[in-house]
């Protein structure tokens, strides 16, 4: 049997996936395959699961799942704990990040990449991976001194995320509402940073409201969600589609009682 190339081998699968928290069923049964190379966009309105579905797929304990399945590369998730997702090449980037003061950038993002190797990283690699990476992002060199997070704007902080993900190099990258609280010149940079870790070794999942966001990253296919299903996937044209109908136009119909 031939191998198959990276374009061609599904990065990530969710198969009829239903996940609770505290007893709540909040995705209702989710299906969708992330291929490397492919950009996927989930739109949804507050409250339809797009984030409870990033947390599961990178294994928070708070969530879960009651039926279906998570395959990463054809390996099922449900027994592995966060940071084993993480060195298998899963990665999240928050709508929130944490601030950490006291502790740098450029520790924690050592810390991170020894983590996730499994093993320490020579400080000569690991600066010129860093410095090969904050240029191609248009970031200062004096933003590896700063602490994590630590009296951030919402646009550094989602570039830190975006500089996370090109240090670690994962195979699939989460992003849940990166475009969240940003102003135009902000997105327009993050954009600019997620455009250019698009590889045909990684598949990007991007969660969103809106589609501003896609004014700058064209996606392979769009999903949209609501009441925790997936209601209507097809390509870019369909996030415009959504910003004329509103979410309200992808609401499954209601059958009425009968008497």
């Amino acid at each position: 049997m031939t191998k198959e190339s990276p374009m061609t081998t599904p990065w990530l699968s969710v198969e009829d996936l239903h996940v609770s928290v505290e007893g709540k069923e909040i995705l209702k049964g989710v299906t969708l395959t992330v291929k490397a190379g492919e950009v996927h966009a989930i739109m949804g309105p507050n409250g339809s699961g797009k984030s409870t579905l990033s947390f599961c797929l990178m294994g928070h304990p708070k969530y879960q799942i009651t039926a279906g399945r998570i395959l990463l590369n054809g390996e099922d998730l449900a027994a592995l704990s966060p940071d084993a997702r993480a060195k298998k090449g899963l990665f999240l980037a928050f709508q929130y990040p944490t601030a950490i003061p006291g502790v740098t950038i450029a520790n924690f993002l050592r810390a991170a990449l020894r983590g996730v190797r499994g093993s320490d990283v020579p400080v000569k690699e690991f600066r010129q991976t860093v410095k090969t990476h904050l240029k191609a992002l248009g970031i200062p060199d004096a933003f590896m001194s700063r602490y994590v997070n630590d009296g951030f704007s919402g646009g550094e902080k989602k570039r830190l995320e975006i500089l996370q993900m090109a240090v670690l190099a994962p195979s699939m990258a989460i992003l849940d509402e990166t475009d969240s609280g940003l102003d135009i010149d902000a997105l327009k940079t993050v954009a600019s940073g997620i455009n250019a870790l698009r590889t045909p070794q990684r598949g990007i999942l991007l969660i969103t409201h809106y589609q501003r966001l896609l004014n700058y990253i064209t996606p392979d296919k769009v999903h949209v969600m609501v009441d925790g299903r997936v209601v209507r996937s097809g390509g870019p044209e369909l996030a415009l589609e959504l910003e004329s109908k509103g979410y309200e136009g992808f609401r499954p119909a209601v059958e009425p009682a009968s008497v």
